[in-house]
């Protein structure tokens, strides 16, 4: 209050309403046309409306005679429109395209906020706007000269017209008498996109008159805009306290309460969704995706959700597939509905789609023609089913859409042994109404002996397989060891063959290692992927010397890999390193196993570093996928330059062109040139919205 003093008034406006033309008043913009390019003395030929649905249509005429315009086109566009022929139904009778049509779309459904506003003699009279509207160019005549070359192509087309009358009559035809419409049935079918287009069809247009910026009536009609009463001492005294004028300059949002949705299956925005009960949001939200990962479920809803709430809503309208959440078939296909394909009932239909679910929890992959066989549906059914939770891959069949989520599945045994209970219950229904054969159905006590998901990674099974043969090693080694100790009672007298290993006469002492070798019966085996000789007298340091030559071929992969990738994280380098053992021949050294920390070690072994990039927290990458290694010294002229990158990389995640290169300039004193920033850049980084990130530690987007 006391800064009022500084800030004279100046001068005072009146501000008087006018309604004269409240309600046909419209704003036209053109959003491809320069602000300086107006249509006013272009010449209009006709203009139509549809008042109820804001719709515009103006046909304008083009400046033929403009050296800028191209004749040669203008008579090939109106040749391919119109053809040959010159009748009322010609698009341009002048055999040149000599006009064009805008059509309007509407910006926004609510313009109370918005008014024309015209200055006169210290007044501002203010005319409430009815809509506001955009004309852009439309291009139906293409859609014309398309119809007009799809009927040239059949009268091209050879066939006997007269043979092609009788297959038309003897046509079979099937008569199907629909079911009652129920309430949802009928909410779906009226927010289709065909029912919107066959409604705005049905009104019809209003022609209207064009008059030009300069014409008499032009000029009658904006009188309107000006308020005609306003001399009254009535209309010119404001009454309000500031809290009701506020209230009436900017009322509360009505288009929400307007627009709210009558079903879970209409459109809504992230914050009218959060305005929903949670079991609402969620039931709207599987609807939609059909398939999530409960972390991007999570990440949907509001912060600060209670997870255990979250996972006592998710069970009433969906099901755990390979740890992920898949929605029901009874919310997607309701009671007393029908397939708009096959008009098959909901009951038919939830019990096909169930079948593709469980055959998920079985393995990544369906066939098509397996689930069609089984369930005996039509085509277009299943594929609906498919397309719900998985992908096509060409030649394999349907892929289950995620990855199996085991984080999930490690963190909430509880909710995975309850979600086994219902699929065995499912999987009892699905055998007697289908009446599944022995192949088909998994075994049940499968299920009940083990508490992880129903479907096993290949990661498991690697794991599995190498806690199996470290078990069968351990075991050796220690029948290895029992002998050998028995046998240094006669080591005295003479050398012994010991399990088929030839032992010398050397002493032994306590603190020499005691190496592993094959037991008895093995000749020239593979023993945790080490060849072991019989009768050699360096099998015993056979173990030793095999991990030198493992360790030594991958330090050769590692170091040729990120001499051509530079930076990798830990998960695309072991994907790599399977197509490389993937391609070496049988009995290779490296299909012994390589876990991760002998993979990293030798990693950092070889003059990589670790890249310690700071995700934000919202991210749901694995912890190894956060891992990121990059080669700190390739021995060219760009290591400084690299080695500076990563240095920016290791305090923010995703960084922009100009950060890097001022970065760089400031480190060498000077400016550096566009080709070694771009070397530097495609070396360890991918662009990605304007910005810069490490290889692999963004995903990349696909058009």
């Amino acid at each position: 209050m006391a800064n009022e003093e500084d800030d004279p008034i100046i001068q005072e406006i009146d501000v008087y309403l006018a309604k004269s033309l409240s309600e046909k008043l419209y704003l036209f913009q053109y959003p491809i046309r320069p602000a300086s390019m107006t249509y006013s003395d272009v010449t209009h030929l006709s203009a139509k409306i549809k008042p109820k649905q804001q719709k515009v249509e103006l046909e304008m005429a083009i400046d033929t005679l403009n050296p800028n315009y191209c004749r040669s086109k203008g008579e090939q566009i109106a040749l391919n429109v119109d053809g040959t022929c010159t009748d009322e139904t010609s698009t341009y009778s002048s055999k040149l395209m000599d006009k064009q049509m805008f059509c309007s779309s509407r910006t926004t459904s609510n313009v109370s906020r918005y008014a024309a506003a015209i200055y006169r003699k210290g007044e501002i009279h203010l005319t409430p706007l009815h809509g506001i509207l955009q004309l852009r160019p439309s291009f139906s005549y293409l859609d014309k000269a398309d119809a007009k070359h799809r009927e040239r192509e059949a009268a091209n087309e050879g066939g006997d017209s007269s043979q092609d009358e009788v297959e038309d009559d003897i046509k079979q035809i099937t008569v199907r008498f629909s079911r009652p419409e129920s309430e949802q049935a009928r909410q779906r079918r009226v927010q289709s996109y065909e029912f919107l287009q066959k409604r705005q069809a049905e009104e019809h247009w209003v022609h209207l008159h064009y008059y030009g910026l300069r014409d008499s009536r032009s000029e009658h009609e904006r009188q309107y805009l000006f308020s005609q009463g306003h001399s009254m001492a009535g209309n010119t005294e404001l009454v309000k306290s500031p809290s009701e004028y506020l209230m009436m300059l900017v009322p509360p949002s009505i288009e929400e309460a307007k627009d709210k949705c009558v079903s879970p299956s209409n459109v809504l925005s992230m914050a009218q969704l959060r305005t929903l009960p949670l079991a609402d949001q969620i039931k709207i939200l599987m609807k939609n995706v059909k398939v999530i990962a409960f972390a991007s479920l999570m990440s949907l809803l509001a912060p600060g959700t209670d997870p255990t709430a979250v996972l006592r809503c998710i069970q009433q309208v969906a099901l755990l597939v390979q740890g992920n959440w898949v929605v029901k078939s009874d919310v997607l296909y309701p009671k007393d509905t029908s397939s708009p394909h096959s008009g098959v009932p909901a009951e038919v239909l939830c019990r096909g789609r169930d079948f593709v679910m469980w055959k998920f929890t079985q393995d990544r992959w369906v066939v098509r023609k397996e689930v069609a066989a089984v369930t005996k549906l039509g085509p277009e059914d299943v594929k609906d089913f498919l397309e719900h939770m998985a992908f096509l891959r060409i030649n394999r069949g349907w892929e289950f859409k995620l990855r199996c989520d085991e984080d999930f599945v490690r963190k909430h045994p509880d909710v995975v042994q309850r979600q086994q209970m219902l699929w065995m219950g499912i999987q009892a229904k699905l055998e007697k109404v289908y009446s599944l054969a022995r192949e088909h159905a998994a075994p049940k006590k499968q299920a009940t002996q083990t508490a992880v998901p129903l479907l096993v990674s290949g990661e498991q099974r690697v794991s599995l397989a190498k806690a199996k043969v470290q078990q069968t090693f351990g075991q050796l080694e220690q029948e290895f060891q029992r002998r050998k100790a028995e046998s240094r009672v006669s080591r005295a007298a003479s050398p012994t063959d010991v399990l088929g290993i030839r032992i010398k006469e050397e002493p032994v002492s306590d603190e020499e290692p005691m190496d592993t070798a094959a037991c008895d019966g093995l000749s020239n085996r593979l023993v945790n992927g080490i060849h072991w000789e019989e009768n050699s007298g360096d099998s015993l340091n056979g173990h030793l010397l095999g991990q030198d030559r493992i360790t030594q071929e991958l330090r050769a992969f590692v170091e040729a890999t990120f001499r051509k990738q530079y930076v990798l994280t830990l998960s695309e380098l072991k994907r790599l390193f399977n197509l490389h053992v993937a391609s070496l021949p049988p009995g290779n050294l490296l299909f012994s196993g390589i876990s991760d920390r002998m993979l990293q070690d030798v990693v950092l072994d070889t003059g990589c570093k670790q890249i310690m990039v700071p995700f934000p927290p919202q991210m749901t990458a694995l912890p190894d996928e956060q891992k990121v290694f990059a080669l700190w010294e390739a021995g060219d002229a760009y290591d400084q330059h690299r080695q500076i990158l990563l240095e920016i990389f290791s305090k923010n995640y995703r960084v922009r062109r100009n950060v890097i290169q001022s970065q760089l300039a400031r480190e060498y004193g000077e400016e550096i040139n566009k080709q070694e920033m771009d070397k530097v850049l495609k070396d360890c980084c991918v662009s990605q919205g304007g910005m810069w990130y490490l290889k692999g530690t963004v995903q990349q987007q696909t058009s």
